[in-house]
Parts: C-alpha cells; sequence; structure tokens
C-alpha cells in the first residue's frame, strides 16, 4: 500500500549512490528554494528520457531560482551510469538504488514489468520538493509514464514561491 505524504510535513529520509561516485542524502542538502527530487522509471522508459532531457537544458534555470535537483530511479549503477551517458544528463546528479522501503515511504506506485526490456519491478514518476528545512513543499505522484508536471511551468514556479512566501498547500489528507 502506498503511504500518503503531507506537504509541511517532513520529508522522508532518503540517501542515494549517485553516478560517479559519493552518496546523495536529502539531509545535507541546503538549497537556494528547494531541492528538487524526480523519480524516473528507468533506463528503460523514453518519456523519461524526454523529460530528464528536458530538465537538462533548464539546469541554469533551476539553480537561478535555488532549486537543488537530483534524479533517481530503482536502476543499478550500470543502468543508471547508461542514462545519464546516454541522455546526456552532465549537470545533474543521477542517483540509483532506490529501494522498495523508498518508493513506499516516498508514497510511489510500483510497478511491475510488462517487456522484456524493463526491470522486473521500478517505480513511476514522482516530483518532489523539499524546503531547505527537511519539510515538504510540493508532491506529484503519477502511476503512468507520460503524466508529469510541465517544468516550463513548474521550474520558475520557485522564485515565486519564496519571495511570496507562498505556503505549501494540501496539508490536510481525508
Amino acid at each position: 500500500m502506498t503511504h500518503i505524504l503531507i506537504p509541511d510535513a517532513p520529508a522522508p529520509a532518503l540517501s542515494l549512490p549517485v553516478v560517479g561516485g559519493g552518496t546523495w542524502t536529502l539531509a545535507d542538502q541546503t538549497p537556494g528554494s528547494f531541492t528538487m527530487i524526480v523519480i524516473y522509471r528507468g533506463l528503460h522508459c523514453p518519456v523519461c528520457k524526454t523529460y530528464l532531457t528536458k530538465l537538462s537544458a533548464m539546469m541554469d534555470d533551476a539553480r537561478s531560482y535555488g532549486l537543488n535537483v537530483v534524479v533517481a530511479s530503482m536502476d543499478g549503477i550500470a543502468r543508471a551510469a547508461q542514462a545519464k551517458a546516454d541522455w546526456g544528463l552532465t549537470d545533474i546528479p543521477v542517483a540509483f538504488d532506490l529501494s522498495v522501503a523508498d518508493v513506499k515511504n516516498w508514497g510511489l506506485y510500483l510497478s511491475t514489468s510488462i517487456k522484456e526490456a524493463e526491470p522486473t519491478q521500478f517505480a513511476e514518476p514522482g516530483l518532489f520538493w523539499v524546503r531547505g528545512d527537511g519539510r515538504l513543499y510540493l508532491v506529484d505522484i503519477s502511476n503512468m509514464p507520460f503524466s508529469r508536471p510541465d517544468l516550463d511551468i513548474l521550474i520558475p514556479k520557485a522564485k515565486m514561491a519564496m519571495d511570496n512566501n507562498y505556503p505549501a498547500r494540501g496539508t490536510t489528507a481525508v
């Protein structure tokens, strides 16, 4: 069962290895506005390639709006490194080895393969903004590869949200 995340509550812990070495840890982030975590389905996903390639091209803007960005999947090191290289994700940390427990803690959907090219299990897309104090601000979770926030609209909103002290919305689950 998926765990429901509540905006303005503490974000779940997350610490993952990154392609090229080292570990990315949410608790260590000090964003100007938000840490943006993008969960992608994995190397097998052409929609992920298109989305992350666009994000990569927008990284100068993302940084100018105070966003620290990481992308992550359940892929292992070899597939994550191939995605980083093949998709030209030179400006984005690519984390890997997202676990089933991480998927559950972040309220993501888990799918099983329907094609030979897909891993046995993989997380469906999610995008999160986390405040510097560790509280969730934005939660966008999908069960389908083609349903994701429009980056052209989303990324500039980081500055607007900070400049206007715009509160997290949807802070009550029923």
